[in-house]
């Protein structure tokens, strides 16, 4: 059984990767804890962007008191070189004695090497120490390592009976103010979000994170588009410039359209059709490559289907509203197309949560 004070000092470090979650791709949010003699010397999370790395900002922090330090890291530290120097040559210029990584980095450039470096080193290493808990930090990287697309979250908000808006359209707000305010923090806890083209049409949304302060990077704007049918006097598109906006589309789409969207500043991505107008496995495969590890997925409900029916979704938040609005009100999720029992999409409740009038469900894929 792990040491208390290990315990306690992992999970600061995790508590700081945990505030860089959504600025800090294509690289994970990653903490670093420096101990010496049971006092904490210097730390430190990824930096947006990426760069530098934890354990450069907890190294820089401790200077000299490195020195015989334990370095507590919520992911093995890099051992090769890429826009800077590798973290563990770092650790073992600055004399650390001993280092406690929460798990090996999936990066086949690292996978293992970092910490077998730092033990040829003479480097203590120990590995595993609250690893479920730093792997659900950094989902999003690796599935985009181990699976070739960002982690998926897909968030709804509906009445007790999963209606999204009245049969005319009215949608705001079911929800209260404090479910409206959780929704904005999950979007800055994300790298990307993603609405469908006729979320855009219906709604012109800005699709931004509205707590001040909460992010030090912008959020990237995903719209699924088949046929770039977003005006390009859209929110989205005017704010461009400022704010990503990237548009999945067919590859077939007008030449003029996409030149059009271009010029004004949007990233456009070519991606087959598909069941949700574009295929949405291979957009996410496209945003991965762009770097993106992790995309919240916003509505409708066509595009909730979408992902739903195409086994893409590895979290579902749902906030319920307490009050009912009937069968000819707008569903959360369009027709499935589901004709038995064993083929419905499940999930594993993992909490809920009160908030104000409101509920808050989280569920993460059965299998």
């Amino acid at each position: 059984m792990a040491a208390a004070e290990d315990l306690a000092h992992m999970q600061a470090a995790l508590a700081l990767a945990r505030r860089r979650q959504g600025v800090t791709w294509p690289n994970p949010p990653v903490g670093c804890v420096l101990v010496r003699e049971g006092r904490v010397v210097g730390c430190g999370a990824t930096a947006p962007g990426g760069r530098p790395h934890a354990e450069t900002v907890a190294l820089a922090m401790a200077g000299g008191r490195a020195r015989g330090a334990t370095a507590y890291v919520t992911l093995e530290p890099c051992c090769h070189h890429a826009r800077t120097p590798p973290c563990t040559d770092a650790l073992m210029v600055a004399g650390v004695a001993r280092v406690v990584a929460a798990l090996c980095d999936p990066d086949p450039r690292v996978n293992g090497k970092g910490l077998a470096r730092l033990g040829a080193a003479g480097v203590s290493v120990e590995e595993g120490l609250l690893a479920a808990e730093a792997e659900a930090v950094a989902a999003g990287f690796f599935s985009r390592v181990r699976r070739g697309r960002p982690s998926v979250t897909l968030k709804l908000a509906s009445t007790l009976d999963g209606r999204i808006a009245t049969r005319d359209g009215e949608s705001r707000w079911i929800t209260g103010e404090m479910a409206r305010r959780a929704a904005h923090a999950l979007r800055g806890r994300h790298d990307a979000i993603l609405v469908g083209v006729g979320t855009v049409l219906a709604d012109d949304p800005e699709l931004s994170c509205r707590i001040p302060g909460y992010r030090a990077r912008p959020l990237v704007r995903v719209v699924a588009d088949s046929f770039l049918r977003t005006p390009p006097k859209a929110r989205v598109i005017a704010t461009a410039r400022e704010t990503p906006t990237w548009i999945l589309h067919r590859a077939d789409a007008d030449a003029a359209r996409v030149e059009e969207l271009r010029e004004r500043g949007a990233r456009l991505f070519p991606v087959p059709p598909g069941i949700a107008g574009v295929d949405l496995r291979a957009g996410f495969g496209a945003l991965a490559e762009a770097g993106v590890t992790a995309v919240l997925a916003e509505g409708g409900a066509a595009l909730a289907a979408s992902l739903l029916a195409a086994d893409l979704v590895d979290r579902l938040v749902w906030f319920h509203a307490p009050a009912l609005l009937g069968a000819d009100a707008w569903p959360a999720a369009a027709a499935l197309g589901v004709a038995r029992l064993e083929a419905m999409p499940r999930f594993l409740r993992r909490q809920s949560a009160a908030l104000g009038e409101d509920m808050l469900s989280e569920f993460a894929r059965a299998a």
